[in-house]
């Protein structure tokens, strides 16, 4: 949850977040029953928290952001109910923000933020998308992936090689240990002359290696990790760095979970660099799911020209593609 002053420019004046890893940790993977009641749980102290951390009261608040969707559809009902709620009892207007369009403009966020328009590589836990970014609202789909999304194919891989949830940091972490050049896996549509993305054939690739090994070493399970990322990591910058050719422009942004990754970012600094390419990532900290990259997207809609809608009725879009936001 968060709090985003149009003042002056915009600021983010205080951002607060609730991680439920520890809680899916169990189960190995989101349980959505359990994470639809942990949000009704959190939000009302959240909201509080933010409000205390910015020295604002409920009644200043002039609009209220929330996730329409894509997602789990019981958690988005939760948000969606909750905010709704608030805004109608303090008469402000609400914003339904599309998830990864917050997403799509965390790195604004950032004290040297990207201009529009710019190239900008969505990957995340369920998406692996390039997007050709105008201006709020304004996104051209070039490429996405056929089946799994980076991310996906990231824990699934994890999973195969028995590391714990979540698997993308955890199979980030072994590949730093892992040798180079070890584990020789396939690049899926590198030569490809579109900007899709196809990461089910690289999983499936690493669960027969597996096989192949009557045991696995600590060693070898670090160098498969590595090969993996490698691999993925390898695709991911060739076709960025191919979309900002076509796209004919100098900027370009990445975004969501995976940008977290360390390799990723330093193999495109470096590829951008010779290219004379300009990259922008969102801090850290807005890299995953929250609430100031929420607020920041409601905030621009408003700043665009958009006047938000009454407070009431409402629906969630579990399903929603971001060309339609």
């Amino acid at each position: 949850m968060a709090l985003y002053s149009t003042d002056a420019g915009g600021a983010l004046l205080a951002h607060a977040l609730h991680s439920q890893v520890c809680m899916h940790a169990d189960f190995g993977g989101v349980v959505p029953e359990l994470a639809s009641r942990d949000h009704i749980r959190r939000l009302v102290p959240l909201l509080r928290q933010v409000l205390a951390n910015s020295a604002c009261s409920v009644t200043d608040l002039d609009a209220i952001a929330y996730t329409q969707g894509p997602g789990l559809a019981g958690a988005l009902l939760v948000g969606a109910a909750f905010a709704e709620a608030l805004a109608t009892a303090l008469g402000v207007p609400t914003v339904p923000v599309h998830h990864l369009e917050g997403h799509l403009l965390s790195p604004l966020l950032s004290s040297k933020p990207p201009r529009f328009p710019f190239v900008a590589l969505l990957v995340s836990g369920g998406h692996s998308q390039l997007m050709r970014v105008t201006g709020v609202g304004e996104y051209e789909l070039l490429g996405e992936t056929l089946d799994d999304a980076a991310g996906e194919a990231f824990d699934k891989t994890a999973k195969l090689l028995g590391l714990g949830y979540p698997g993308g940091p955890a199979l980030a972490a072994l590949a730093d240990t892992g040798r180079p050049g070890q584990v020789k896996l396939p690049r899926p549509m590198l030569q490809t002359p579109d900007l899709d993305f196809s990461f089910s054939g690289l999983k499936t690739a690493v669960l027969v290696k597996v096989r192949e090994l009557a045991t696995i070493s600590d060693q070898q399970r670090a160098d498969i990790a590595r090969g993996f990322q490698d691999a993925i990591v390898e695709v991911l910058v060739s076709k960025s760095l191919r979309a900002v050719k076509v796209c004919g422009l100098q900027q370009l942004v990445v975004a969501g979970g995976v940008g977290a990754n360390r390799e990723l970012r330093r193999q495109l600094d470096a590829h951008a660099l010779a290219a004379r390419i300009a990259v922008f990532y969102p801090e850290l900290e807005f890299c995953t799911d929250n609430g100031a990259m929420i607020a920041l997207a409601g905030a621009l809609r408003l700043q665009a020209g958009g006047a938000g809608k009454l407070p009431g009725a409402f629906a969630v879009r579990p399903r929603w593609p971001l060309t339609g936001a």
